[in-house]
């Protein structure tokens, strides 16, 4: 990972309240590429998860996609 990636020693350093943002901030482009309509709402279930969780799907897509296919069964059966 480059300077654009998100290290957890970068994530410890900020504050909680902080940390969630700038997990947002990485995670929210990402889910965007498959759900450019909800990703505001699956960013935000996806960040009540832990910080070492939201950390491992930053950096493997295969697993982000997973998380994001969850999300919106769930966001389907909420209808």
């Amino acid at each position: 990972g480059g300077s654009g990636s998100l290290t957890a020693a970068a994530l410890a350093a900020a504050p909680p309240g902080v940390q969630k943002q700038m997990l947002g901030e990485k995670l929210y482009p990402m889910i965007h590429r498959y759900q450019p309509e909800l990703a505001g709402k699956i960013t935000g279930m996806m960040l009540e998860m832990d910080n070492s969780e939201l950390l491992i799907l930053l950096e493997s897509e295969p697993q982000l996609k997973v998380k994001v296919d969850e999300a919106m069964r769930v966001l389907q059966a909420a209808k």
